[in-house]
């Protein structure tokens, strides 16, 4: 399996169906074609057609290629009921939708105005073939949510940041609750990496990963992805920066 920039993540379907709007402090707004952007793991090009969720200075979700290729692989993992927590420009969740492999995708918000701003939006309601559907808001915190239906995927994504503070614990908090069989979550390689480093593991290999992950006591998805471990490294070589869990470092920080 392959995941080129944009494939898994259908923005031929659904980054067109963004405009600029705004709903309390929330805005989505469009970006000026053929910016120069990074990439989770590839390297900088030339990107048109970026939109943006925004509050205040803080932009929280976007079509920009990092936080594409961030999602891509938890995407490509979606079958059954998927259980993302934050909506955020419900791009996410839209493609998980548009996967045959989806039966129901429940989104699990406690933003009031951004919930506002997808009912004016109507993402969802316009996606080809009725895919929105599968879709269901539900108006709560994320760690407060317990299904009514079991989860196959649980995706959590409620973070500004991409790496950074006790995010393995904040997914077990969620998991406790749910009991997902898989779970995909967002930065997922970096927390991979500053863990694995910390242990010791300091070449990031596939087994390492794997041992890692074991460790992490996570059922977590999307390991068995082609060039996984390459693209790990990658990530965290470009996003890392000083959020190591401690003064190991592997050799291409």
């Amino acid at each position: 399996m392959t995941l080129p920039p944009g494939d898994v993540a259908r923005l031929d379907l659904i980054a067109p169906l963004y405009r600029e709007m705004q709903a309390g402090g929330w805005i989505v707004r469009r970006w000026p074609d053929n910016i120069p952007l990074r990439g989770y793991w590839s390297g900088v090009r030339p990107v048109s057609g970026v939109a943006s969720l925004d509050r205040g200075s803080d932009t929280w979700m976007s079509l920009m290629p990092v936080e594409i290729e961030s999602q891509e692989i938890g995407i490509s993992c979606a079958a059954g009921h998927v259980a993302i927590m934050g909506l955020g420009m419900g791009w996410a969740a839209a493609a998980t939708a548009l996967r045959p492999e989806v039966t129901a995708v429940t989104v699990v918000e406690r933003d009031v105005d951004l919930i506002a701003l997808h009912a004016a939006l109507d993402l969802f309601g316009r996606l080809p073939d009725g895919a929105g559907a599968k879709v269901r808001i539900v108006a709560s915190d994320a760690f407060d949510w317990s299904p009514d239906a079991p989860v196959d995927l649980l995706m959590p994504d409620i973070w500004l940041n991409l790496v950074g503070g006790d995010r393995i614990g904040d997914v077990r908090r969620m998991q406790q609750k749910i009991g997902a069989q898989g779970v995909y979550f967002w930065g997922q390689e970096l927390e991979l990496a500053r863990h694995a480093v910390a242990a010791g593991r300091e070449r990031l290999e596939d087994a390492e990963i794997v041992a890692t992950a074991a460790e992490l006591g996570l059922p977590l998805a999307g390991l068995d992805t082609p060039d996984y471990a390459a693209r790990l490294r990658a990530a965290a070589g470009q996003w890392m920066n000083d959020a190591w869990l401690d003064e190991r470092r592997p050799a291409f920080a």
